[in-house]
C-alpha cells in the first residue's frame, strides 16, 4: 500500500467517526423527543487494490447509510394497543359521568326519591301526612326526574359534539400523513432513508390510533396507506377523509356513523376514542334514558290509574282529563293504528269498562252507571277490526247521559266533566284504563321523564286529593293512598316493582363501570409492556449513546494519528531525495 493510500485511510477514518459523533450527539439531543426513534451509521470497508501481489488490504472505511432502529411488527401491536387503551379509557370516563349523573351513591338519588314519595303516600293513608305535603314530594320527584333526564340528555348532547370534535381531528392528522407521504418521497429520491420525516409520520399514525383503530401498509417510498378495516382512509398522497352522519330512522331514532368524505363509505369503528363515544352514545346514555323512560312512564300509568278511579270525602264537583284528543281522533276508535293522539302515548287503554259514581248531595242517593270500553278489536262481524270499537266521542256522550254530571271537549281538546248543581261525582273500577288514558283526575302529567309533572290544580288546591276510594259501595278514605304506597312493593307490568326496576338500571350502569375499569387497567398494562419493549429497540439509552461517542472519539483520535504518521513518513521520504 501506497502512502498516498495510507493518508486516504485515514481521512475515511476521521469522517466515518465524526459522522458517528454526529449521530450519537443527535441521538442524545433527541432521547426526550417524543416518537424519536433511535438513528445508527452503518460502517462498512472500503475494498483496496492489489499494491501487493496476492494480498488485498482495505481502502478504509465509508458511512454506507444512516438507519432508524425500528420494529414494524412491534409498532402496529402498539398502534392496536393504543386504539385499544384510548377507547377504554374514554368509555370508563363515560360511564363514571352517567354514574355521577344518577347519584345513587349518594341520599338525593331517584331511589331515594321514589321511597320518599311512596312513604308519604303511606303517612298519608295513616293521616300523619298532609295532602298538600303528598302533593309537594309528587312535584319533588316530577322536578328530579326531569333534571336528571336533562342532564342525561345534554350528556348525550356533549358525546355528539366531542364526536365531531374528534373526526375534525382524525381528519387533520390524516391530511398531514398524506402531505408527509409526499415529503418523504420526494426526500428520498437519492435512496436515502428521511429519518426525521418517517418518525414524525409515524407519530401521526400513533396519535391517529388512539382516536380509530388503524390499519397500516407501509409501501416504502411510495407512501404508507392507512386503512380503518378494509376501508382506506389514506393512500399515498391522497388523503380521503371521513366525516360524520346523521341520519333519522323510520323509528324516529338518530343513527350517528362515521362514513369517508369522497363516496360515504361507513367505517367499522370499534375502538379508539371515536369507537367509545359511538358505542356510549347508542350503548349506556341511550339505555339509561331508555330505563329512565320506562320507570318515569310506569309510575304516571300505574298511580294515574289508582288516582283517576280515587275519590275525596265528598266527591268532585268538576274534574277535566289532561290529554288533548285532536279534532279528527275523537271519532276514531282509541286503538285504531290512524288514532295520532292515543298512538302516541307509551301506555294504552284495553277492552274493559269504569262506573261513574254520581251523588245526589241533599238526599244521599247514589247513582252508578258503568261506561262500556270496547277496545277488542274485533267488529260485530266477528272479524280483527276497529271500526266498532269504542271512540272517544262516545266516552263522552255516554258520561252526559248519565244524570247529574255534564260531559264535553273544552277548548283545549281535553275531556271535561261537570256535576250538576246538588251533585257531585267520582269514578271507580276502571278496568279499561281509559280514565288514566285520558288524564282524568291523574296525579301526573306528562307521558315520561322529560315531560312528568304533577296536575296543576292539585298543586293550587290539594284538597282535591283522591286519597280515598269506594270498596264495595262505600268510601274508604286512605284507599286510594294505600294503593299507591303498595306499588313500592308490587310488580308492575315491567315484571317488578317500579323501585326494583330502577336498582336493576343502576346496577347494571355499576357493573359497566367496574368492566370498563378492568378493561382500561389491563389495555394500560398491555401498551405499557409493549412500549418497553419497543423502547428497548427504538428509545435512546444515554449511557450507550456515550459509550458510542467515547468510541468514535477514539477512532477519530486514531484516524488522526495515522494521518500524522503517514505525513511525517512522507516528511521523511521527501527528505532523503
Amino acid at each position: 500500500m501506497s502512502l498516498t493510500a495510507a493518508l486516504n485511510v485515514g481521512r475515511t477514518g476521521l469522517n466515518a467517526s465524526q459522522i458517528g459523533i454526529q449521530v450519537a450527539g443527535n441521538n442524545m439531543a433527541n432521547a426526550a423527543t417524543p416518537g424519536y426513534s433511535r438513528q445508527i451509521a452503518r460502517l462498512n470497508p472500503l475494498r483496496g487494490g492489489g499494491a501487493v501481489p496476492q494480498i488485498s488490504i482495505g481502502a478504509g472505511v465509508v458511512v454506507s447509510s444512516i438507519e432508524r432502529q425500528v420494529d414494524r411488527a412491534m409498532q402496529e401491536r402498539l398502534w392496536a394497543t393504543g386504539s385499544d387503551q384510548a377507547g377504554a379509557n374514554a368509555l370508563l370516563s363515560l360511564y363514571s359521568q352517567v354514574e355521577s349523573i344518577l347519584g345513587e351513591l349518594g341520599d338525593n338519588d331517584f331511589s331515594s326519591q321514589l321511597t320518599q314519595f311512596f312513604r308519604s303516600w303511606s303517612e298519608r293513608a295513616n293521616q300523619t301526612q298532609s295532602s298538600a305535603a303528598v302533593v309537594q314530594e309528587g312535584e319533588k320527584l316530577a322536578s328530579f326526574v326531569r333534571r336528571v333526564n336533562s342532564d342525561l340528555v345534554r350528556q348525550r348532547g356533549q358525546i355528539d359534539e366531542q364526536l365531531s370534535g374528534m373526526v375534525a381531528q382524525a381528519n387533520s392528522i390524516i391530511e398531514q400523513i398524506a402531505s408527509m407521504n409526499q415529503a418523504i418521497s420526494d426526500a428520498e429520491v437519492n435512496g436515502q432513508p428521511a429519518n426525521v420525516l418517517r418518525d414524525s409520520r409515524d407519530q401521526l399514525v400513533t396519535n391517529l390510533s388512539e382516536i380509530l383503530p388503524v390499519n397500516v401498509v407501509d409501501r416504502g417510498r411510495e407512501g404508507m396507506d392507512v386503512l380503518i378495516g378494509s376501508i382506506p382512509v389514506v393512500l399515498g398522497s391522497q388523503a380521503r377523509g371521513m366525516e360524520l352522519r346523521r341520519v333519522t330512522t323510520p323509528e324516529g331514532d338518530l343513527d350517528v356513523s362515521v362514513v369517508t368524505r369522497n363516496d360515504g363509505s361507513r367505517l367499522d369503528i370499534q375502538s379508539g376514542s371515536i369507537g367509545a363515544l359511538l358505542a356510549s352514545r347508542g350503548g349506556v346514555v341511550e339505555d339509561v334514558i331508555g330505563q329512565l323512560d320506562n320507570v318515569t312512564q310506569q309510575l304516571i300509568w300505574e298511580v294515574n290509574k289508582l288516582h283517576s278511579t280515587g275519590t275525596t270525602t265528598a266527591g268532585y264537583q268538576s274534574l277535566s282529563g289532561t290529554q288533548a284528543v285532536a279534532l279528527a281522533d275523537r271519532t276514531r276508535a282509541i286503538n285504531d293504528p290512524l288514532n295520532a293522539t292515543f298512538g302516541a302515548l307509551p301506555f294504552s287503554a284495553s277492552n274493559g269498562g269504569f262506573v261513574v259514581r254520581v251523588k245526589q248531595n241533599t238526599t244521599g242517593a247514589i247513582t252508578e252507571r258503568r261506561i262500556d270500553v270496547d277496545l277488542d278489536g274485533v267488529t260485530n262481524a266477528g272479524v280483527a277490526g276497529t271500526t266498532d270499537d269504542t271512540t272517544v266521542a262516545q266516552i263522552v256522550a255516554g258520561l252526559d247521559a248519565v244524570e247529574g254530571i255534564r260531559a264535553r271537549f273544552n277548548a283545549q281538546g281535553q275531556v271535561e266533566i261537570t256535576a250538576e248543581e246538588g251533585f257531585s261525582f267520582n269514578f271507580q273500577d276502571d278496568s279499561s284504563g281509559v280514565l288514566a288514558a285520558l288524564g282524568v283526575n291523574a296525579f301526573f302529567t306528562g307521558t315520561n321523564a322529560a315531560t312528568i309533572g304533577v296536575r296543576s290544580d292539585l298543586a293550587t288546591d290539594p284538597t282535591r286529593l283522591a286519597s280515598g276510594r269506594i270498596v264495595e259501595g262505600q268510601l274508604v278514605e286512605n284507599g286510594t293512598a294505600l294503593g299507591i304506597a303498595r306499588l313500592q312493593s308490587e310488580s308492575t307490568g315491567l315484571g317488578a316493582a317500579i323501585p326494583e326496576i330502577w336498582r336493576q338500571t343502576v346496577q347494571r350502569v355499576s357493573a359497566s363501570v367496574a368492566q370498563a375499569t378492568s378493561a382500561a387497567q389491563a389495555a394500560g398494562v398491555v401498551r405499557e409492556s409493549l412500549e418497553s419493549q419497543v423502547a428497548a429497540v427504538s428509545g435512546v439509552s444515554i449511557d450507550e449513546e456515550s459509550v458510542n461517542l467515547l468510541q468514535f472519539q477514539r477512532q477519530y483520535q486514531a484516524s488522526a494519528r495515522l494521518i500524522s504518521v503517514v505525513d511525517e513518513m512522507t516528511q521523511t521520504l521527501i527528505s532523503l531525495i
